[in-house]
């Protein structure tokens, strides 16, 4: 979903820089028509997503708009999260792109800058949104350096453990055992106790067990993907750096930050104890994963027993059903707490954008407050694929989630009302970041590069940064 990455971030960002530059020249040109676009015409408003799986309610909050406005219609496109955005950036230079879109933190800074983005602001059915009616905190982030507004709170996410309640129950670890651990970067606190007690080897033999075989393991304890770079360790390693004890934040400020701090000798510390459960075998190598067998598909073919996953994934893993067809016993518990005394996850948000392209942006940005609104917001709850932004429909999620799939989710949500949630970076030149990240990231995965290797990456980062001046 949001959320979703490839390891070929390096490739990936290239040609989004290059676009970015052809998109800088369109923009530029004034007015002139490339062809054919895919913004709505004579009441038909294009709107774009990338997640399959929340598709349809977003076709039943279409079908309640047409029916409050005669007259208009929405026709949604849904692409894989790699092909969405090389269509939306390519619609950009030829002037295909639709009328709205969903849209991510990691791209904002991008588009915002090259001025594909309207204004909310200056649209007269968005004008009137107000922070408040948000999840706290939400609504904000979707302000440029400018003031206005160029994205309508959609939807949010936070980070938790998903895990096998089975295996856990197997290893004799119990629910409140799970829910109250707790880490350190010096002997990894009763939660590497935990992940050691879950991994079991070819042999049966446990973690924690005299005889262990690292280098031949039949169960992980805590399943990994990637070195988590091109997501800034979102699912990965950042529940760990944002409870390490220091109050340790990415940047000097947050949004729209001109420095990065992954030189400090904390978070390094961190990622040298969290990287350190590969090298025990509590986690698997990178030539396990191939940096492209995703978590989720670990704990579904039973060769992990625990990991940090996304909000957005909770309809995934609770779909989850053996070779006879039954199901998984999922069970979700909140991150650890750290030394800072805590719990911590990143708050992501995702929000709906109207385009420079579109050439009905009044009716665009009616269904852009429409989506943003309680109707739809509500049906979106009652999905329960996700946390819409307004609390109304977060609380519907919860109670769905709960009722359908006997399902607690509130480990997510305890992080936002704790106030434990720190936010996913709002910088410029965020591709050309991730390509220095991602692979600079599976490096210190694969034992490649040392964690201190992060201080060169650092500098990388920062010098592009400077360039804004």
């Amino acid at each position: 979903m949001r959320r979703r990455r490839t390891d070929r971030t390096r490739t990936r960002a290239a040609t989004a820089l290059a676009l970015a530059v052809a998109v800088g020249s369109a923009v530029g040109l004034s007015g002139c028509a490339k062809g054919e676009s895919a913004a709505g015409a004579g009441g038909t408003i294009s709107y774009w997503l990338w997640d399959s799986a929340q598709q349809p309610g977003y076709q039943k909050c279409a079908d309640a708009f047409a029916a409050e406005n005669p007259g208009l219609r929405v026709r949604i496109t849904q692409y894989g999260w790699d092909d969405y955005w090389s269509k939306l950036t390519a619609g950009f230079i030829a002037d295909t792109a639709p009328d709205v879109f969903t849209d991510h933190l990691g791209k904002f800074a991008q588009f915002a800058d090259l001025g594909v983005l309207r204004p909310l602001d200056d649209l007269q059915a968005t004008k009137d949104i107000a922070d408040d009616d948000y999840q706290e905190g939400l609504a904000t982030l979707w302000k440029g350096q400018d003031g206005k507004r160029y994205g309508a709170p959609k939807d949010w996410d936070t980070v938790a453990l998903f895990y096998n309640a089975k295996m856990l129950a197997d290893a004799g670890i119990t629910k409140e055992q799970v829910d109250s651990a707790a880490w350190n970067p010096d002997d990894g606190g009763t939660f590497e106790k935990m992940v050691a007690r879950l991994t079991v080897d070819a042999k049966g033999r446990r973690g924690d067990e005299p005889g262990f075989d690292k280098n031949r393991v039949k169960v992980y304890g805590m399943a990994i993907d990637h070195g988590g770079g091109d997501g800034y360790g979102q699912t990965q390693w950042s529940p760990f750096t944002g409870s390490s004890g220091t109050g340790w934040q990415y940047l000097d400020k947050n949004p729209w930050g001109t420095r990065f701090r992954f030189d400090s000798p904390d978070v390094q510390k961190t990622l040298g104890w969290y990287f350190g459960l590969v090298r025990k075998g509590y986690m698997p190598p990178y030539e396990v994963t191939a940096g492209d067998l995703d978590k989720n598909k670990q704990l579904a073919a039973g060769t992990a027993a625990m990991t940090v996953d996304g909000s957005w994934m909770i309809s995934t893993y609770s779909g989850f059903t053996n070779a006879a067809g039954e199901k998984t016993p999922i069970g979700i518990a909140p991150t650890p707490v750290g030394p800072a005394g805590k719990r911590a996850s990143m708050f992501n948000g995702l929000a709906d954008s109207v385009t420079t392209n579109s050439t009905q942006p009044e009716n665009a940005a009616k269904w852009v407050k429409f989506l943003s609104g309680q109707t739809c917001q509500d049906i979106i709850g009652n999905a329960g694929v996700v946390f819409p932004a307004r609390r109304s429909g977060t609380e519907l999620a919860v109670a769905y989630n709960k009722r359908e799939r006997n399902l607690d989710v509130t480990p997510f949500t305890e992080q936002v009302s704790e106030k434990s949630t720190f936010l996913y970076p709002v910088v410029y030149y965020a591709e050309d970041i991730k390509a220095i990240l991602g692979p600079g990231m599976n490096a210190i995965y694969i034992g490649q590069e040392p964690v201190s290797a992060m201080t060169t990456f650092n500098e990388q980062i920062n010098l592009l940064l400077s360039q804004r001046g």
